[in-house]
């Protein structure tokens, strides 16, 4: 069901929760990129931070929203529904997005060395930007998902 006082994002007609998720996390899409670029200049303690603060917030946005919304709307309808664009494209989404999510934070935590040293790992460029990639796509994937499901599929 839509909430009238919803942002009319991209056209459609969304809950404001639904929105308000894709703003936060095109939020985080920015400052993952204004961290990138920082480490690309060398200011390794301000990008610790940054990256540190967008993984925080893409972890509220999913344990907050996304994570109740999958369960109760697409896991029930796996694997019956998987053949639908709306089910499809969010289930990838979701996967995406938990790979992100689990690789942004162990980054994080290594970051931090808040790990026991045998979980670490000394180059931190293959993680990093697997992690941001991930990021990426599932920022992509999670505007795919908000037009497929507002414009028409899954409500």
């Amino acid at each position: 069901m839509s909430d009238p006082h919803g942002f009319w994002f991209l056209g459609t007609a969304p809950s404001f929760g639904a929105s308000f998720s894709l703003a936060l996390m095109l939020l985080a899409a920015v400052l993952f990129t204004v961290g990138w670029r920082l480490a690309a200049r060398k200011n390794f303690a301000a990008h610790r931070w940054v990256q540190t603060g967008a993984v925080c917030l893409n972890a509220v946005v999913v344990l907050a929203w996304m994570i109740r919304r999958f369960w109760l709307w697409v896991r029930p309808e796996i694997p019956s529904q998987l053949g639908h664009t709306t089910y499809a494209v969010t289930t990838v989404h979701a996967l995406v997005g938990a790979l992100g999510l689990l690789l942004g934070v162990f980054v994080v935590l290594v970051g931090h060395e808040l790990l026991p040293q045998r979980l670490r790992f000394v180059n931190y460029k293959p993680y990093m930007r697997g992690a941001y990639a991930l990021y990426m796509l599932g920022t992509v994937m999670g505007v795919v998902v908000y037009v497929v499901v507002y414009g028409g599929g899954l409500k």
